[in-house]
């Protein structure tokens, strides 16, 4: 079963001449141009449907290392950048995959006030090196994840090692969980949207890798729905809410909201199993205006994040939200609402013994020198979804959160502090799963899982 945990990988040692390509390929991961690569990066704005110029650039810096390199365009603003390594061509192809574009803009007339009163230093594209850290928008996720992605296929292209299967480097657009910002026209330029253009277009592998945060190797993860609750209430006016009466929405929202945050823990506990724990949030509220509070507004609108195990499917995921509602309906029957399901993406599984989970595994385990562990109550979502929608088996493999040379620990929740020491860690994890499926005959692999 996919969410069946395997605490470590089955055995399969590297061959003298492997092992020994390894550590060639190790040699040749230098953590300053990986950390300037980071750097360079970061001070390219991309947020989600912008992000041609980092495109173009890495298509440009993936050509000057030797790969055979493009920009993938989607639109005038929005594209994808692949690289290629050759094989023999009696191996399998392996597809190492992160998205770059960020979550934010950088800019104050769109992320301020929700992001902070003023944007956070380092949530700009004046990125730095500090204490082992490159500091900047997106330094880490996803920007620091692509860095890694290229770094790994370039050390082992600088070491001339013969592969019998190819290598494709894919940067994706669109890879967060976001629908149209309000500077772009198109409205799907999220959700995986780069990804799967990549992949409609041919760009695949056998296997794929996707760098994104959790040091550990992950075969499933959850998918997302959103709702949109619709809390109607009667236009009003401060003035006179004492004459004439009638309800306030945002009010009756502000009930809803405590109803749910309620629930969103016995979700989490019915629908926890394998590797996932899927979490629900109230992320969006919608109502009145900012510029004239005096007046009552007759709508209040939230927007609810739910994430859904791969073992519930979006449509299950309605059910089990409509009844919540129908509870909170039936103790409240003075609220009137109305709600609909706006996003579904279903959460997705690769068999945990398939050769690109088992190699990954060993990769970790010859890194760290002892048995891997997976992670377990997880609830985030990333283009893995995507991948393994399109029947490409996916490991998801991140970085580890190392404290910096002057002993800080990056918070919990950070996108922006990318630390070198634990990109170099992933790199040389990820250089192992190439020598380790691209240097085999297919036969080989096939067989193996």
């Amino acid at each position: 079963m996919a969410g069946t945990l395997t605490n470590s990988a089955r055995p399969l040692p590297l061959s003298k001449e492997q092992a020994g390509w390894v550590t060639r390929a190790w040699s040749q991961i230098d953590e300053g141009r990986l950390a300037e690569l980071n750097r360079q990066m970061a001070s390219i704005p991309s947020p989600t449907g912008e992000e041609r110029e980092l495109a173009q650039f890495m298509a440009s810096y993936m050509n000057a290392c030797g790969f055979s390199a493009f920009y993938q365009p989607i639109d005038e603003n929005q594209g994808n950048a692949v690289g290629k390594l050759s094989g023999s061509g009696n191996g399998v192809e392996l597809l190492l995959y992160a998205p770059v574009d960020t979550a934010f803009s950088g800019k104050a007339e769109e992320d301020c006030p929700w992001v902070g009163l003023t944007v956070p230093a380092e949530m700009t594209t004046e990125a730095y090196i500090k204490d082992g850290d490159v500091i900047g928008l997106g330094a880490e996720n996803p920007k620091g994840y692509a860095a890694c992605v290229v770094g790994a296929a370039e050390a082992v292209q600088r070491s001339g090692i013969p592969l019998k299967g190819g290598v494709v480097v894919g940067l994706g657009a669109g890879g967060m969980p976001t629908n149209k910002r309000p500077s772009i026209h198109r409205f799907n330029a999220g959700q995986g949207s780069g990804c799967a253009f990549m992949l409609e277009q041919g760009i695949r592998g056998d296997f794929a890798i996707i760098a994104k945060p959790g040091y550990a190797v992950s075969w499933e993860e959850v998918g997302l729905c959103w709702f949109r609750i619709c809390v109607k209430g009667s236009l009003g006016y401060t003035g006179v809410r004492h004459v004439v009466g009638g309800r306030n929405p945002i009010v009756d929202a502000a009930k809803i909201i405590t109803l749910l945050e309620e629930w969103f823990p016995k979700y989490s506990q019915r629908n926890t199993s394998g590797l996932v724990c899927p979490q629900g949030s109230i992320n969006a509220i919608e109502a009145g205006w900012s510029y004239k509070p005096a007046f009552i507004p007759a709508v209040c609108n939230l927007y609810v994040d739910l994430r859904i195990s791969p073992r519930t499917s979006p449509t299950e995921a309605k059910h089990q939200f409509e009844e919540a509602i129908r509870e909170i309906r039936r103790a409240h029957p003075e609220l009137n609402l109305e709600w609909d399901m706006v996003l579904a993406i279903p959460g997705t599984a690769t068999d945990p013994a398939s050769w690109i989970i088992q190699s990954c595994m060993r990769a970790w385990e010859y890194v760290e020198g002892k048995k891997h562990a997976p992670r377990q109550g997880t609830s985030g979502a990333t283009d893995a979804n995507i991948l393994r929608a399109w029947g490409i088996p996916t490991a998801r493999l991140g970085m580890p959160r190392l404290k910096n040379s002057s002993k800080e620990q990056r918070p919990v929740f950070s996108m922006e502090t990318s630390n070198v020491s634990g990109m170099k860690q992933l790199t040389k994890c990820l250089v192992y799963a190439i020598i380790d499926t691209c240097t085999r005959d297919r036969a080989e692999i096939l067989k193996g899982g």
